[in-house]
């Protein structure tokens, strides 16, 4: 009889496990372009070709980025008047001010970067999670 009782206990138990998971899979957010996605207005008159795709926000840069950066932690993250640029392993999210509010930027680093260098060049790392190496001669064989 105990048996029995701890395998419908071990089984509840899974079953509340598989819905908590499945709860999970399905309102979760697995990347900082998913957290924007589903947090934000869609905005496709303010895309960038296709390597931008553009949201809008009520909240200021700085109050967007703040939501973001406690979600989601950026490899890198720069300010200036001009906006909020966060850097990801393979995405950057830059955060521009309008007039009512914010429009947010998601793209790949393989464009992003060149797009902004003349803004965040020395301040991005480059590659996953990393800074730019540096060094003296023969440095990196």
């Amino acid at each position: 009889m105990t048996y029995r009782r701890w395998i419908v206990m071990g089984m509840a138990v899974a079953v509340v496990g598989v819905l908590v998971a499945g709860f999970a899979i399905v309102n979760g957010t697995f990347s900082p372009r998913d957290y924007v996605q589903d947090r934000y207005t869609r905005a496709a008159s303010r895309d960038i070709g296709r390597q931008a795709i553009a949201y809008t926000s009520s909240k200021s840069p700085t109050q967007v980025a703040n939501d973001l950066t406690d979600a989601w932690r950026p490899a890198d993250r720069y300010v200036d008047g001009s906006g909020v640029y966060l850097r990801y392993d393979d995405d950057s999210v830059v955060i521009l001010p309008i007039a009512a509010g914010s429009v947010i930027l998601l793209e790949n680093m393989s464009t992003a970067y060149p797009r902004y260098h003349s803004i965040v060049g020395s301040y991005w790392g480059w590659g996953r999670g990393s800074t730019v190496r540096g060094g003296g001669p023969g440095s990196g064989k």
